[in-house]
C-alpha cells in the first residue's frame, strides 16, 4: 500500500540538487544497513529490494516517501530507503524496488555520501516536509538494535531537521537511575516517549512525561515533568539538550542557560511539588509518585501509618565497600516486603540473608502500644538483626540508608551514619555487645562476620611515629622486638627484667604499638626507659592492632639483620635466654628458632608444632601439658612453624611478601599463618626444648571470656579456608639434629 502522501508546500523547494529518477545516492549506516536517497514514483512502505540484478540477493527495505514539490519528468516522489545488507558482498552498483523483480532499477552514485549530507539532500528533495520527513526516517532507525554508528546518524539527522521547543529548567538526580525534568513546551505530549540526551556523549532513554498548566510559559505551552531513565544515563550537569518525539515530529528541547541543577536529596521535594498538579497515564504517575517518594535524607519510618517500625543500634564500615549492621524491625502483620542498604545508586538487600535476634527490650519498648499487640506477644519475639553487606562501592559522598518497602509498592527511610572502623575491630566490637548464651550467635558468626572479614580488605598499617631513647643507634646485637597488641598489657616488669639482665640491657629494644596506646603510654614508656638507661626505639603504627602486622610494620623501622620477637606476656625462665637464642641462630643462620612456651606452673603450653593433617587438628604440641622437665634435655628440633610468640630470625623474614592473608581477630592463628607462610617461602623453623617462656594463652582484652571462644571459631573458619586444603596434601617430618 503507498505512502500516505504529507501536505504540500505553497512555496516548493529548490531543485537545484534533485535526482533524476533512476539514480540514488547511499549512505552506509552501520556495518549491515544502508540509507538509499532517491526520487522516482510512489512506493510502499515496505518493499522487497534486489541488489546487483541478483535474484538470489534480496532483502525488506523500509521507505519512507513523500510527495515533490514540483515533479520533474517521472520523478513524482521522494523516497528514504533503509536496506539491509550483507557487507561481505559490497557496495551494491544497482537496486530494484518491488515485488518479482518488478520495480524499476536504480543505479547506485559510485561514491557513498555522509549522514550530514543525506540531511542537505533531504532538505532540497523534502522542502518544508523535511521535518516530518526525518521524523519519519528517525522513527524507522530508532527500532533495535540501535548500536553507535546508527545513534550517530540519528543524532544528525535530527541536528538538521528537529525544531526547538520549550526550554528544561531544572535537572534533578535521583537514588535509581533516573533524572528529573522541569520545563516547558509547545509539542509535549503525556506518557512514555523515547528520547536521546545529548551531551558529552550521546544515550538514549525512556521519558515518563506529565503535563500541567503553566501561566508563565509561552502561548499554547504547557509546564512538563519527565523522568528519564536508562542504564547508563550521564550526569545531569553533563545534559546539553535533549531530542524527543512531539505529537507531530520530533523536537529538541535545549537546557536553559539558567537550569537548576538538584541533588539527589532535593530532586524528590521538587517532583513532590508538581506532583499534584500533573495529568498523565496511571502507570506515568505511579512512576513519578515513587521518584516523588525516594530518599531526601530524612527518616520516614517512624511516621508510616502502620505497625512498622526500624531501628539501628550500630553500622560498621569496613574497607570495599562492606558493612555490618546491628538493628531491630518490628513488623506486626507482616507489611515489610523488603529492606535494603543503599548508597547512591548502589545497593544490597538485607532481609534475605540477615540473621534474627531476640530482643526482649525492644519488645519493652512497645508493649504499650496497642498497634503492636501482635507483633510482640505469643513466640515471635526475634526483632533484632545482625546483617553484612557488600558491594556498595559507589560514590562515598552518597549518604547511606536503609529503604523499606512495603507490599504496597510504598518506601521509606532510615538515614545511616556508619562507624569507620578496620573489619577487626568492627567484628570484636559487635561480638561484644551480643550475648554470648544466644542461640543465633553460631549463625552471626557464620553468616555474617566471617563473611565480612573475607569481603573487608584490610589496608596496609603504616609507622606514625619513630622515638629513640637512650642510646639506641649504638645498641649491638639481634634487636629485642616487643610488639603491643589491643590489650592493656603492663610490660613494665618486662621491662625490668631486660634491665636486669647485662645482655639485654646492652641489646637494641624496639617496643611497637598501636596509634591510640601510643598516643596514651608514650610518656610512661619513655620514663620506664631512661630510669632503666635501656636502649629503646618506641614505634607507634596506624591502622592495625594485630601483633603480627605491628611487628612486620616495625621492622622496617630498625636496621638489625636478625630479630627476636618477644611477647610482652612472656617472662624468660632461664637466664641467659637472649644469648642462648643468639648462639643457636648462628648454628642456623637464616632460620627461625622458638624455645618451649610454659605455663607459670611449668608445664608445656607449647613445644613444636605437629603435622596439620586434620582440619579439626590446626596447632598442637607432641607435648602440650608435660612439665617442662621431659623435654628440656632434648635437642634442637626441626618442625613444621615456629611460634611467633618468641622467636629469633632474620629480619628480612618479616618484610618479605606472604600472600594476602585473612583479617584474624586473635594472635594465635593469626601468627601460624604468619608462620605457615614463611615456611612456604623457604625459612626452616627450628624448636629450642632446652629454653623455656613463661607465660599463659592468649587473653584479649578485645573480647568477654564468654565470647572468646566465637573468636576462636571465627579464626578457625578463616584458617581452614586459606590453609587446609593446602596442608591436607602435605606431610610434614620432625628431624632431629645436633644442638
Amino acid at each position: 500500500m503507498p505512502n500516505s502522501e504529507l501536505s504540500l508546500s505553497l512555496s516548493p523547494a529548490p531543485l537545484a540538487r534533485i535526482m533524476r529518477s533512476g539514480r540514488v545516492v547511499v549512505c552506509p549506516i552501520a556495518e549491515t544497513l544502508l540509507l538509499v536517497i532517491g526520487a522516482g514514483g510512489p512506493l510502499a512502505d515496505q518493499l522487497p529490494v534486489e541488489i546487483d540484478e541478483d535474484t538470489t540477493i534480496q532483502a525488506i527495505a523500509s521507505i519512507i516517501g513523500w510527495r515533490l514539490a514540483a515533479s520533474q519528468g517521472s520523478a513524482t516522489h521522494g523516497f528514504a530507503a533503509l536496506v539491509p545488507v550483507d557487507r561481505d558482498y559490497g557496495m551494491p552498483t544497482t537496486l530494484r524496488f518491488g515485488k518479482d523483480g518488478g520495480g524499476k532499477r536504480n543505479i547506485v552514485a559510485p561514491r557513498t555520501v555522509s549522514t550530514g549530507d543525506v540531511a542537505a539532500v533531504l532538505k532540497e528533495l523534502a522542502g518544508p516536509q523535511v521535518v516530518h520527513v526525518l521524523g519519519r526516517l528517525v522513527d524507522v532507525l530508532m527500532k533495535p538494535p540501535l548500536d553507535p554508528r546508527r545513534l550517530n546518524a540519528i543524532t544528525t539527522l535530527l541536528k538538521a531537521g528537529a525544531a526547538r521547543d520549550g526550554y528544561i529548567e531544572l535537572l534533578g538526580e535521583s537514588h535509581d537511575d533516573a533524572i528529573a525534568l522541569k520545563g516547558w513546551a509547545q509539542d509535549m505530549a503525556a506518557g512514555v516517549c523515547r528520547a536521546i540526551i545529548r551531551g558529552e556523549n550521546t544515550s538514549v532513554a525512556d521519558c515518563n512525561i506529565a503535563v500541567f498548566p503553566r501561566n508563565d510559559a509561552p502561548e499554547d505551552a504547557v509546564g512538563f515533568l519527565g523522568l528519564l531513565s536508562a542504564d547508563d544515563l550521564p550526569r545531569a550537569r553533563d545534559i546539553q539538550g535533549i531530542f524527543y518525539r512531539g505529537r507531530s515530529a520530533w523536537r529538541y528541547l535545549a537546557v536553559h542557560e539558567r537550569k537548576f541543577v538538584a541533588g539527589p536529596l532535593e530532586t524528590p521535594g521538587h517532583i513532590r511539588a508538581m506532583l499534584l498538579q500533573s495529568q498523565s497515564a496511571p502507570q506515568v504517575l505511579l512512576r513519578l509518585r515513587e521518584a516523588a517518594n525516594g530518599f531526601d535524607g530524612t527518616e520516614t519510618i517512624s511516621s508510616l501509618p502502620l505497625p512498622v517500625r526500624l531501628g539501628v543500634d550500630a553500622t560498621y564500615q569496613g574497607d570495599e565497600g562492606a558493612f555490618l549492621i546491628s538493628g531491630w524491625m518490628l513488623d506486626a502483620d507482616d507489611h515489610v516486603q523488603s529492606v535494603r542498604l543503599r548508597r547512591g545508586r548502589a545497593e544490597a538487600r538485607l532481609d534475605g540473608t540477615w540473621t534474627r535476634t531476640e530482643r526482649l527490650d525492644v519488645e519493652d519498648a512497645f508493649a504499650d502500644r496497642p498497634e503492636f499487640k501482635s507483633a510482640i506477644s505469643g513466640h515471635r519475639r526475634s526483632h533484632g538483626f545482625i546483617a553484612f553487606a557488600d558491594g556498595l562501592v559507589g560514590d562515598p559522598a552518597a549518604p547511606l540508608h536503609l529503604e523499606v518497602t512495603l507490599r504496597d509498592s510504598r518506601r521509606a527511610y532510615m538515614p545511616l551514619h556508619p562507624t569507620r572502623l578496620s573489619a577487626r575491630h568492627a567484628a570484636l566490637r559487635l561480638l561484644n555487645t551480643i550475648d554470648p548464651t544466644s542461640w543465633a550467635l553460631p549463625d552471626i558468626v557464620d553468616r555474617q562476620i566471617v563473611p565480612f572479614l573475607i569481603a573487608a580488605r584490610a589496608n596496609a598499617p603504616t609507622i606514625e611515629t619513630v622515638i629513640d631513647v637512650g642510646r639506641f643507634d649504638q645498641a649491638e646485637g639481634a634487636a629485642i622486638l616487643v610488639a603491643v597488641g589491643d590489650a592493656e598489657e603492663d610490660f613494665a616488669p618486662l621491662l625490668g627484667l631486660l634491665a636486669l639482665d647485662p645482655h639485654t640491657r646492652q641489646a637494641p629494644i624496639v617496643l611497637v604499638l598501636p596509634s591510640e596506646q601510643f598516643r596514651r603510654r608514650a610518656a610512661r614508656i619513655r620514663q620506664l626507659a631512661e630510669f632503666y638507661r635501656l636502649p629503646l626505639r618506641l614505634v607507634s603504627v596506624e591502622g592495625s592492632g594485630d601483633a603480627s602486622d605491628l611487628a612486620r610494620t616495625a621492622a622496617e623501622a630498625i636496621d638489625n639483620e636478625t630479630v627476636i620477637l618477644l611477647s610482652a606476656s612472656l617472662t624468660p625462665a632461664n637466664p641467659g635466654w637472649y644469648q642462648t637464642l643468639v648462639a643457636n641462630y648462628e648454628t642456623k643462620i637464616g632460620s627461625i628458632i622458638s624455645p618451649t612456651l610454659a605455663y607459670e606452673d611449668h608445664s608445656i603450653r607449647w613445644a613444636g608444632s605437629t603435622s596439620l593433617d586434620r582440619a579439626d587438628h590446626l596447632q598442637s604440641s607432641r607435648y602440650a601439658g608435660y612439665p617442662v622437665g621431659a623435654v628440656n634435655r632434648l635437642k634442637l628440633t626441626r618442625v613444621q612453624t615456629a611460634s611467633l610468640e618468641c622467636c629469633i630470625m632474620p629480619r628480612a623474614a618479616l618484610l618479605d611478601d606472604t600472600g594476602v592473608s585473612p583479617t584474624y581477630l586473635g594472635a594465635s592463628l593469626k601468627g601460624l599463618d604468619l608462620a605457615l607462610g614463611l615456611s612456604r617461602r623457604g625459612y626452616e623453623s627450628y624448636w629450642l626444648p632446652t629454653l623455656q617462656m613463661l607465660g599463659s594463652d592468649e587473653a584479649s582484652g578485645a573480647v568477654s571470656a564468654a565470647t572468646a571462644r566465637y573468636v576462636k571459631r571465627v579464626d578457625q573458619t578463616l584458617f581452614r579456608g586459606r590453609w587446609m586444603q593446602t596442608v591436607e596434601t602435605e606431610g610434614t617430618a620432625h628431624n632431629e639434629v645436633s644442638a
